[in-house]
């Protein structure tokens, strides 16, 4: 009776009816991804954690409590440096979830694999929720890092195929509505979970444990709702007035045909974007960790309009150029998630690999221009320069979809998104340990602050250099690698594909068109909290211009 009762999530439920529409497919994708996009969010908890112990005052733990000990511990608190292991966890099981489950997610659709997404993040928060309160640091690990960064990897690959068969015209444009999303989530989750802590928190509490339970159940209602919003198209659909483009010489890195997952990992291209992605998000990610201490570090007292360098500031004033650096990294949040939609959308008229192009040759030559720009102590080139970066970072996420279904073909792009995903869980070392170590080292050699990210800018120029030369080498897939008619009828069974003229094909949706009003609702209902976000966050950025 109960396994019956959720027949509804069947892929075979969802298909839509003739008059559906499709722009209702965004909304539904962002509501998702603006939840699960809190993962960029989670260090606000971080120095609240280190103090749940003690309020005030952090009680330390002793010499003798290692990392391992810590995960049981409850006479002490937990270092920041230790927390920061969920936030590593939630990457490499974003990555790892969506390369094992992206096959299954294409068989089921995107509804079940939304509703699972919904029940893993919003689970895996209520047992860290658990966890805080009996302060077990492996609950926290267990609950967010791997249950919640399986969340994670199915809630990012969920929309990606279903919105890129939707909008077959624009496929850049409809992954980057999505994917900006996942980029906007810190910004809406992080001001909200620091105002429900400040209202949580009491002279024995810091309120970190009601502020997961809160935040758990106000992404479930919104997860839920996009989830059960997903509708797919019936396999004869294509926009209206819209023909598909014949394979020309302009446009034959699009292909009409579909790889098989199975074969992806044997195909050129594959790791060949595979090395595009690594290098393009790790010459972005790193300097995103480092972005505050790079500003500050870098010019100092220039900032407050003061002949000092860094380690000649007073604490006030390196409270003040504190202040001026949280708005720059703000300043770098917008244009991450203003980037994955612009770029992903040109993508649409330049083509995928001249976009990948641009993003190489020009990140290249900025990263080579901030050097010179922070010798001469040139503010506003060195921000720019880094705000560009950053936006390109972001479009590389958003366009890499439509890059892989330009050449891969769509019957499967969202479990071949989920395979080329564990490039991003290898950047996010590669990119992290490049800026850290090098800065180390480059401190070590008694290198004054502000000259020690030099080389680091160098070593990224390299890594672009790379990324372009593997895009460069994408050609479109050999004939050979592509299904034959009866393993794509096959495929299409599997995956329960039905078009509207076939027996049981039938929409849930039937004939009857959907009231522009409906469409505006639901774009209004995930606008009202971006909207919100960007408000605050343009006031940090307010910060770095006063």
């Amino acid at each position: 009776m109960f396994i019956h009762a959720l027949d509804f999530l069947d892929k075979r439920h969802t298909v839509a009816g003739r008059k559906f529409n499709r722009w209702l497919l965004p909304p539904a994708a962002l509501a998702i991804h603006l939840c699960i996009g809190m993962a960029y969010g989670f260090s606000v908890f971080w120095l609240p954690l280190s103090k749940a112990i003690g309020i005030k005052e952090s009680v330390v733990c002793g010499a003798d409590i290692g990392f391992f000990a810590e995960l049981f511990v409850t006479t002490c608190n937990w270092k920041i440096s230790t927390l920061g292991w969920m936030y590593t966890l939630f990457f490499v099981f974003l990555g790892s979830s969506a390369a094992l489950w992206g096959g299954w997610l294409e068989h089921v659709g995107p509804r079940k694999a939304g509703v699972v997404s919904a029940l893993c993040w919003c689970g895996g928060m209520l047992f860290s929720a658990l966890g805080i309160y009996t302060h077990q640091f492996w609950m926290m690990l267990l609950g967010s890092g791997v249950i919640g960064g399986i969340g994670l990897g199915l809630g990012y690959i969920s929309p990606v195929s279903t919105l890129i068969k939707w909008f077959p015209d624009k496929r850049g444009m409809a992954t980057g509505m999505a994917i900006m999303g996942f980029g906007g989530g810190a910004m809406i989750g992080s001001p909200l979970a620091a105002l429900l802590m400040k209202q949580f928190a009491t002279e024995t509490d810091v309120g970190v444990m009601q502020t997961f339970v809160a935040m758990a159940g106000i992404y479930f209602i919104f997860m839920m709702a996009g989830a059960l919003g997903y509708r797919i198209p019936a396999s004869n659909w294509q926009p209206k007035g819209w023909t598909p483009p014949a394979k020309q010489i302009n446009n034959d890195m699009i292909t009409p045909h579909h790889v098989h997952l199975k074969n992806v990992f044997k195909i050129k291209q594959f790791w060949l974007l595979w090395g595009v992605l690594c290098m393009n998000v790790s010459a972005g990610i790193g300097v995103i960790g480092m972005s505050s201490p790079m500003l500050q570090e870098v010019f100092g007292g220039q900032l407050i309009g003061i002949a000092k360098t860094y380690n000649q500031l007073d604490k006030n004033e390196l409270a003040s150029i504190a202040a001026i650096a949280a708005g720059f990294t703000a300043l770098l949040s917008l244009f991450n998630i203003g980037g994955r939609f612009f770029w992903a959308t040109l993508s649409d008229k330049l083509g995928r690999k001249l976009t990948y192009s641009v993003f190489f040759v020009l990140g290249c030559l900025l990263y080579i221009s901030v050097p010179n720009s922070a010798m001469t102590g040139n503010t506003p080139l060195f921000v720019a320069a880094l705000c560009i970066i950053l936006s390109m970072y972001g479009g590389g996420f958003a366009t890499v979809p439509a890059y892989l279904a330009d050449l891969f073909g769509t019957q499967m792009v969202g479990a071949i998104h989920g395979r080329l995903l564990t490039a991003w869980a290898t950047a996010g070392v590669l990119g992290p340990v490049i800026v850290n170590y090098m800065r180390d080292y480059q401190l070590g050699l008694g290198l004054p602050r502000e000259q020690v990210y030099n080389q680091t800018m160098m070593i990224l120029a390299g890594l672009l250099a790379i990324g372009l030369c593997c895009n460069l080498l994408i050609r479109p897939v050999a004939d050979k690698w592509f299904m034959n008619a009866d393993e794509l009828a096959e495929e299409k069974r599997l995956a329960n594909e039905k078009s509207h003229d076939e027996e049981g094909g039938e929409a849930i949706d039937g004939d009857t068109p959907i009231h522009p009003a409906i469409v505006y609702l639901a774009w209004t209902l995930v606008a009202i909290p971006l909207t919100w976000g960007i408000y605050k966050t343009l006031m940090n950025v307010s910060k770095f211009f006063v």
